[in-house]
């Protein structure tokens, strides 16, 4: 037999406890960029990978996107000529930032500081000349596919730098020259400008609780709604589809008070559902912003909440024409079909513990609607007898002359129990 040896308890638990005191939380405090969890990007890796362009870490190093390294450094060069300061200054600042940068993302970042600031001064150099270039020139000025892919890119959540080292590095940039439109604007105001976010509201902006472009796009929509203000403790209960809701007598609008994509509102028998653009950019967006609050604000998944009520109202491609008819869906993909998949697709893997409490109300009152009989009764007759002119014509008609014909049966017994009386 093999004699084992003997350890001492008090060795072994010292060696327990340096252990334990090595262990690090799965996430820091300040972790904001995430590796989308491998559940949720199954249901499609594309839509989580860059394709053309890598920022940060986590898909540095990838073969298809190595043919922009060199832009990148172009840019990188192109930033520094403009710039008021010089070099040093620029790296020294990212220096002092890196230790912050690194506490951003949920991956232990395997790069040592030096390789680290290199990637995070030409990544963030980089993407600041590109915004300027569209600030001052109204485009990028590469290819105009390559420019679209960039801008997608810039929105995918593990594909991020922390919004604080653009802000640090731009102001160190232009500090003398930051004053409004004349010259350069507020990077905020900036990034804001080149998605299209800004609305006249720059200054409603607060740059300090903004995470990165991923939390930008998302903050933007937040802000545009209405009902994204309080979470209940319940899930969001199950509604039909839009079809079905049409049959029960649940009327469809397009909701133009609001160009919040998220302001649905339903009231008397009219659900109100803001346009709804989708193009190829769409799930890419949605994605993103639904891993992110999946992440990062589980107790405020606006973005999810929104997904899933879609996600129930489309049930078939039939659903999508249906709302297309409606002028509800703009459909840039053309097909219905590929419309339905998305947004099945959008909520596989999700989880969700609290709701939009008014998007819980909303669904609460839209199955009080369909449980009432009278409300489908009336549906089926206007279906059935008034779903078009002249159907109507025809029914009105009819119901009159049923009427008519009553009252002459009526006038007749009465004439003849009048003249049998006499």
């Amino acid at each position: 037999m093999e004699d084992h040896e003997s350890h001492n308890p008090n060795d072994i638990a010292m060696e327990i406890n340096e252990m334990l005191e090595k262990a690090e939380p799965l996430f820091k405090d300040k972790c904001c960029i995430y590796r989308v969890p491998h559940e949720i990007r199954s249901s499609n890796a594309d839509a989580y990978t860059p394709r053309v362009v890598s920022i940060g870490p986590f898909h540095r190093g990838d073969q298809k996107l190595l043919k922009m390294e060199d832009q990148k450094r172009i840019f990188c060069r192109k930033l520094i000529e403009r710039s008021e300061t010089n070099l040093e200054s620029l790296v020294t600042c990212v220096q002092e930032l890196e230790p912050e940068v690194r506490s951003s993302y949920s991956d232990e970042i395997k790069l040592g500081v030096d390789d680290h600031v290199r990637v995070i001064f030409v990544d963030c150099c980089f993407i600041l000349e590109l915004l300027l270039r569209f600030h001052f020139n109204g485009c990028i000025a590469l290819f105009p596919w390559l420019d679209e892919y960039i801008r997608w890119d810039l929105l995918l959540l593990e594909n991020q730098l922390p919004f604080f080292v653009f802000e640090k590095i731009y102001n160190l940039a232009f500090a003398t020259t930051l004053n409004g439109d004349t010259d350069h604007p507020s990077f905020l105001t900036l990034i804001l400008r080149f998605y299209e976010f800004d609305n006249d509201n720059d200054h409603d902006w607060d740059s300090a609780r903004i995470a990165h472009f991923t939390d930008l796009l998302r903050t933007f929509h937040l802000k545009q709604s209405r009902s994204t203000h309080s979470r209940k403790d319940k899930t969001l209960p199950f509604i039909k589809s839009a079809i079905q809701l049409h049959e029960a007598g649940v009327k469809f609008k397009v909701n133009k008070s609001s160009r919040c994509i998220l302001d649905l509102q339903f009231s008397g028998h009219t659900l109100e559902i803001p346009k709804i653009q989708l193009d190829d950019e769409t799930e890419i967006r949605l994605r993103n912003m639904v891993a992110l609050e999946q992440c990062h604000y589980p107790d405020k998944s606006y973005i999810t909440d929104y997904t899933l009520v879609l996600d129930w109202l489309i049930n078939t491609h039939k659903d999508v024409d249906f709302l297309v008819d409606r002028g509800i869906i703009i459909n840039w993909l053309g097909d219905s079909k590929a419309v339905a998949k998305l947004f099945n697709g959008l909520e596989k893997n999700i989880i969700l513990e609290t709701s939009n409490a008014e998007y819980f109300r909303i669904c609460k009152d839209l199955n009080d609607f369909c449980k009432h009989p009278w409300n489908r009764k009336v549906a089926t007759l206007r279906r059935d007898y008034c779903n078009t002119p002249w159907k109507t014509v025809a029914s009105v008609a009819g119901i009159a002359l049923l009427i008519f014909t009553i009252i002459q049966t009526v006038c007749s017994i009465l004439q003849v129990v009048q003249g049998s009386s006499k």
